[in-house]
């Protein structure tokens, strides 16, 4: 069974820095993993995303420059991190931020990506 689960949500100051964590388990072959984050009101938007080596990235255009995204394949036995470090928040980053994974690489569409995880909170304040 999958199950992907995130950390590091908070709250901090505009021009502040976050480090968001997901730990997935339970995958029986390679896969690709994701941020995506959801403002109330609004839908679900894709953050950035990350192929199973490593090497291939994707950003949206709001967080380019300011957001990276990394995994770690070989930290713990069975189990795969990926990272998203923010730094320059907005207040318009505002969001529950949820990682994903998919067996393709690459879509930015929600719809396509087969697991979730929970979710964590982020505030930036003005």
């Amino acid at each position: 069974q999958v199950q992907l689960v995130e950390s590091g949500g908070g709250s901090v100051q505009a021009g502040g820095s976050l480090r968001l964590s997901c730990v997935s388990s339970g995958h029986t072959s390679s896969f690709a993993m994701a941020w995506f984050r959801q403002a109330p009101g609004k839908e679900r938007e894709f953050v950035a995303t990350i192929s199973w080596e490593g090497e291939r990235t994707r950003y949206a255009d709001s967080v380019k420059g300011r957001f990276t995204i990394s995994r770690d394949n070989a930290r713990d036995n069975g189990k795969n991190w990926m990272y998203l470090q923010m730094n320059g928040l907005k207040p318009e980053d505002t969001a529950v931020y949820y990682c994903a994974s998919d067996r393709l690489y690459g879509s930015i569409y929600a719809n396509e990506y087969d697991f979730w995880g929970q979710g964590t909170q982020v505030t930036v304040s003005s």
